[in-house]
């Protein structure tokens, strides 16, 4: 069985065997191209990992922020959580900390409509840009 046919039947399979080329040395035998692409998609993964849990925290402090009267452990549970995940990928990926900033820019439309939605509020209510630093997103912030 060819490496591509084990890529498209198998995938475990063929992350084993190529681990197992790596690190025999027998780089002829590896299936480059779709290695490249599978390495190329862990990167993108953390990435939309990290993406996913800023979302999350700035729903949740969104939410804290303009909802006083609804908070409770739910909310802290979530924000703690994005945050403790958003560490750990950020410990094994340092390489992204610097993109955070463009990061929040790039996330907080959605996660401003995610408020709307979820809080019944108007879209207006929540600032056109992030009201957070990224400080206080990644530290133990509380809106007042």
């Amino acid at each position: 069985m060819t490496a591509e046919m084990n890529y498209e039947t198998d995938f475990y399979l063929w992350t084993q065997q190529q681990a197992a080329l790596l690190r025999q040395g027998q780089w002829s035998q590896v299936d480059a191209a779709n290695l490249a692409e599978e390495i190329d998609s862990m990167g993108k993964s953390d990435r939309r990992a990290i993406w996913s849990h800023l979302i999350n925290i700035l729903l949740h402090l969104l939410k804290w922020q303009y909802q006083p009267d609804r908070r409770g452990n739910s909310s802290t549970e979530s924000i703690d959580n994005g945050r403790e995940q958003l560490d750990w990928l950020i410990k094994d990926s340092p390489s992204l900390r610097p993109k955070l900033p463009q990061f929040v820019d790039d996330i907080y439309p959605r996660a401003q409509r995610k408020a709307a939605h979820e809080t019944g509020l108007p879209l207006s209510t929540f600032p056109k840009q992030c009201p957070f630093t990224l400080d206080q997103i990644t530290g133990e912030y509380w809106p007042d």
